[in-house]
């Protein structure tokens, strides 16, 4: 079901989505972790509203060929270890920009050659978001994970695998808005999905806000008080 707006900004769906979170208020070794980058802003004000700890999980998505912000994968470091999954969909139409008597083993190579790009900047952001912060510990907590909206659903699907390992007590998915069937994947591999848009009709996620700019560097390190 759609609000009775769009949401103002990330802040404007952290504010609502911790309100529908508010159950989880009082959970024992309650965290709330942000997914980089826009994640961490909606995250910020979800730990706020449940007095929670707030970190981070470095994602990135493996971007298509000449369309870097569709994902055909996703990658997250949780302690040290790197979880890499493929949307499926995707990868089936990756043959279509390949030469043509592609075979399913050359989408393989591209994605892998991608993935590999995409490790980069995928330890880049975790150095950089989790610098002189302890190793992130999940074991025996309830995680409630956060991004600002769900499209492919690679990045939350990475980053929940990840977290699973390290045996959470629960493991919450949580976005102010999801497209298409995004939620539904999430729904599989997380203890309890949070989603109060699941926006019928929308194409992209950005769709949902009036503004959505882009999320800074500079802004996650301010929200995780690092200097």
């Amino acid at each position: 079901m759609a609000p009775l707006r769009r949401y103002r900004d990330r802040q404007d769906s952290g504010v609502q989505l911790g309100v529908t979170l508010a159950p989880y208020l009082g959970a024992p070794n309650l965290l709330v972790l942000g997914l980089p980058r826009g994640g961490v802003p909606v995250a910020a004000e979800v730990a706020k509203l449940l007095h929670a700890p707030l970190d981070v999980v470095a994602v990135q998505k493996v971007g298509f060929p000449g369309q870097p912000e569709l994902a055909a994968g996703a990658m997250a470091w949780v302690a040290g270890t790197i979880t890499t999954v493929q949307n499926e969909a995707v990868l089936a139409d990756w043959q279509h920009p390949l030469r043509p008597g592609s075979s399913a083993a050359t989408a393989e190579q591209a994605f892998d050659a991608a993935a590999t790009i995409a490790q980069l900047e995928l330890i880049r952001r975790d150095k950089l978001y989790r610098m002189r912060r302890d190793p992130l510990n999940v074991h025996g907590r309830t995680v409630v994970l956060v991004d600002d909206g769900l499209a492919t659903g690679a990045s939350m699907r990475a980053a929940l695998q990840g977290l699973r390992r390290q045996d959470p007590a629960k493991l919450v998915a949580a976005a102010p808005v999801s497209c298409g069937p995004a939620a539904e994947t999430a729904v599989a591999l997380a203890d309890d999905v949070v989603i109060p848009w699941q926006g019928i009709g929308l194409t992209a996620v950005g769709q949902a806000y009036e503004n959505f700019d882009q999320t800074t560097d500079a802004e996650i390190r301010r929200l995780l008080n690092l200097p």
